[in-house]
């Protein structure tokens, strides 16, 4: 089968599109015949963490497509089923933090930038019909990275009022949509104009320039939770904006890991600080109940022919990206 492989060399350069090797599953296990596959900043990030003298990986965490083959004992799925991914691999049931052998799809194991995928009957749930097959494989890992940090971490209520810096990538646009479903007023950043008018469109009830005084932008306005996934750039600034007893949520990175805060602030204004990750099978499951009930869709940005999968990796690694990048995969 043909697949996007990281082997021998760090970063870009190990990317190849070529054939590797298809397998059978196994008992309790699914082959899926994959028809859309999302990217994400993990499968970036990876073209670091995979080593060149590591066996070569299939990249990929989300997917969609249709089961081919079925192992002993499945029951929750059969032949034939249209089929949708959950990359979180060993978390059954919701807990205050992922149990000790938790894994994400696409590293250690072979992910689903290919035409087959080989995975646990558990981490595979039927596809929303509503779903085209584009959005339904771009949906999952941010998808259940953006519920779990709302409502499981932080605890969204109707009318809360919700701060997400950095309004672009598919988790922030699922966290604007999320929250808005959820009756939650919601602020934005950006230093892209064009990224702001697009969040208004999808509801946003403010948009703000990243690069100027947040504080004055908003009106000296407090705001109940911030969702940050940005790092060291935002965190300060988003921190900022918090009300006293107000809920700051932070699972990303990508702008810096280190973060040097006011402490005499922080406890003073009972401030609390919650860290998140990915999710449980019982969260995904609520995730995607969730999104049926409300009728929410993927914001797509690109969705490009697996074969052109070096446009989508420069895209998102310039940033440019609202929403999400997708790959069709033709077999």
């Amino acid at each position: 089968m043909k697949a996007v492989v990281h082997e021998r060399q760090s970063g870009m350069d190990g990317l190849h599109y070529r054939n590797m090797e298809q397998m059978e599953p196994k008992e309790g296990e699914v082959k899926v015949k994959l028809k859309t596959a999302g990217l994400n900043h993990r499968d970036i990030f990876l073209l670091e963490r995979h080593k060149p003298t590591e066996p070569p990986i299939i990249l990929g965490s989300d997917g969609a497509g249709i089961v081919e083959t079925a192992g002993q004992g499945v029951e929750n799925v059969k032949i034939g089923d249209e089929v949708i991914i959950n990359p979180s691999i060993g978390w059954k049931h919701n807990s205050e933090a992922p149990p000790e052998g938790f894994n994400v799809l696409g590293y250690p194991d072979h992910g689903t930038f290919a035409e087959y995928i080989i995975i646990s009957a558990d981490n595979v749930e039927l596809k929303p019909a509503y779903l085209s097959w584009e959005e339904a494989g771009v949906l999952s890992l941010a998808a259940l990275t953006a519920y779990r940090a709302l409502f499981t971490r932080g605890h969204l209520r109707a009318g809360s009022t919700v701060l997400i810096p950095g309004i672009g990538s598919g988790v922030a646009t699922f966290l604007l949509q999320f929250a808005k479903a959820a009756g939650a007023a919601v602020y934005v950043t950006s230093r892209s104009k064009d990224k702001c008018e697009k969040a208004l469109e999808l509801g946003a009830d403010k948009a703000i320039d990243s690069n100027e005084d947040w504080n004055k932008q908003l009106n000296n306005e407090k705001v109940d939770i911030v969702i940050e996934c940005v790092g060291a750039a935002t965190f300060n600034k988003s921190f900022d904006q918090v009300r006293r007893g107000g809920t700051v949520v932070t699972f990303g990175a990508s702008a810096g890991d280190k973060v040097e805060i006011d402490i005499r602030k922080f406890f003073y204004g009972q401030y609390n600080l919650l860290g998140t990750t990915m999710g449980s099978a019982e969260e995904y499951r609520e995730m995607l109940e969730f999104i049926q009930k409300h009728q929410i869709k993927p914001v797509l940005d690109q969705i490009y022919p697996i074969e052109q999968f070096q446009e989508g990796f420069y895209r998102m690694e310039k940033g440019a990206q609202l929403g999400k990048i997708g790959f069709d995969i033709n077999t």
